[in-house]
């Protein structure tokens, strides 16, 4: 029977070839569409080609890097188009506007798919 040792420098050479080592992921948390509800509020009209409208946020601190979903809808409420549009930066309590090109549709439907939740940190110098 034999056993096969690896040296110091092989064994981190394995290792580096493995690839870099990262830490635990972080958790990201996560809404359902009805939960967003007490945190925003969309606003929207079509003008032209457009749907423009403004994002409403609530909540307490900022969000960022949101995507709206803006979907066109023919006369039994089914989707028959999606655009996506970003709204960079909505602050706490305030609103942001929006503007996006859109297909032709008898109607539309604007939603939140995703942001991030950015604390300000300006803001909770204020506070002490």
């Amino acid at each position: 029977m034999k056993r096969a040792f690896l040296g110091l420098g092989a064994a981190i050479g394995l290792l580096a070839a493995a690839g870099p080592i990262s830490g635990p992921a972080r958790a990201a948390e996560l809404y359902a569409p009805e939960t967003l509800d007490r945190y925003f509020k969309l606003e929207w009209s079509r003008a032209g080609r457009n749907v423009n409208g403004y994002v409403y946020n609530a909540g307490n601190r900022r969000a960022a890097h949101m995507i709206l979903l803006v979907e066109g809808l023919d006369g039994s409420g089914q989707t028959v188009n999606k655009t996506t549009t970003w709204v960079r930066d909505v602050p706490p309590n305030n609103r942001a506007f929006f503007e996006v090109a859109v297909p032709t549709a008898v109607a539309y439907r604007v939603s939140v798919q995703s942001f991030d939740w950015v604390e300000d940190r300006l803001d909770r110098r204020k506070a002490w």
